[in-house]
């Protein structure tokens, strides 16, 4: 006697899959006002990243409950990897966060996204898996752009100390490579992305809290109108936007989708330009474009290139 089917369900995000390149892009650019709301919560970094993380598991759960009841339960090595994801994430959460003081959040945005050149070379030293030459050929023109943002060359650099925040930004773009990295692997059954995201999330506000508490970091009384931002941040990027981009990413072609994710950053730059009087310096402006050129020599497949799964391909969930 056969097992009978398992229940149907229906999941939003997953309804979204016949049109995955509206999905990539409403997705991208939900994620595009991270920074602009952690600005604007104007939180410890460390309390920031607790509650945006706190906020969005009952919205998580839910639809990961959903998901059980129709597909049964995850192997049980699929969630511990992406319960260690959470502990990059967190890493990558907090970090970010003091990056966003120091450089402001557009800026902020585009160092955390040099992810794409950082996976890959992690990837080659670590997994084996050796990334197209022109990956290789676009880790300088990041770094160029790396140094353009520091404020080294030039006057009058935007943000508190941008020195700083190009070091902490380029830990960013490691902790995020380490977790995209470790979810990817824990992320096998693309049925379910919310499954493997509410693990990563809920071990991301335990290690958020871990790290805050002896950085004195950590305010656990709401407050409004932090918490309103630090709500609306949960929401529309962990919950929304990455649910989006998990499900429209293994649907596209690897060369459309790394043109769509550019929308991210470029996003972030000109929103915290318009809603936050940011007003970064030419030559850090000329800094982000060159970065992210980079990241699209890096993820961009060329004519006549044996088509591969690119290393650097984000997969939440």
């Amino acid at each position: 006697m056969t097992a009978p089917p398992p229940a149907r369900t229906w999941n939003p995000f997953a309804a979204l899959a016949h049109r995955p390149v509206l999905a990539a892009v409403l997705g991208a650019m939900s994620i595009a006002f991270s920074g602009v709301l952690v600005r604007l919560a104007d939180v410890e970094p460390a309390t920031a990243a607790i509650f945006r993380c706190v906020y969005a598991l009952p919205a998580l759960g839910l639809i990961a409950l959903a998901e059980r009841r129709a597909f049964g339960p995850r192997p049980a090595a699929q969630v511990r990897l992406a319960l260690l994801a959470g502990i990059f994430f967190a890493l990558d959460l907090v970090v970010w966060h003091h990056t966003i003081g120091l450089v402001g959040a557009g800026l902020a945005t585009v160092l955390g996204n040099t992810q794409v050149v950082i996976v890959a070379v992690l990837a080659w030293s670590l997994l084996g898996e050796r990334p197209p030459r022109r990956t290789l050929l676009a880790l300088p023109v990041v770094l160029g752009g790396v140094v353009l943002i520091s404020g080294v060359i030039g006057t009058g650099a935007y943000g508190a100390n941008p020195g700083l925040g190009v070091i902490l930004g380029l830990f960013t773009g490691l902790a995020y490579a380490g977790f995209l990295m470790v979810l990817r692997r824990g992320n096998a059954d693309l049925r379910r992305p919310a499954g493997p995201l509410f693990d990563a999330t809920l071990v991301g506000a335990v290690a958020s809290l871990a790290i805050g508490l002896p950085l004195g970091e950590v305010n656990l009384i709401p407050s409004w109108p932090a918490h309103g931002w630090l709500l609306a941040l949960a929401i529309s990027s962990q919950v929304v936007g990455w649910l989006l981009i998990s499900v429209s990413l293994p649907r596209l072609p690897s060369a459309l989708t790394s043109v769509l994710l550019t929308l991210q950053p470029v996003g972030s730059v000109l929103l915290a330009m318009v809603l936050l009087s940011e007003s970064p310096s030419a030559i850090q402006l000329i800094g982000a474009g060159t970065i992210l050129v980079g990241l699209l020599l890096a993820t961009l497949r060329f004519r006549g290139e044996p088509r591969r799964r690119p290393v650097a391909e984000p997969e939440i969930g």
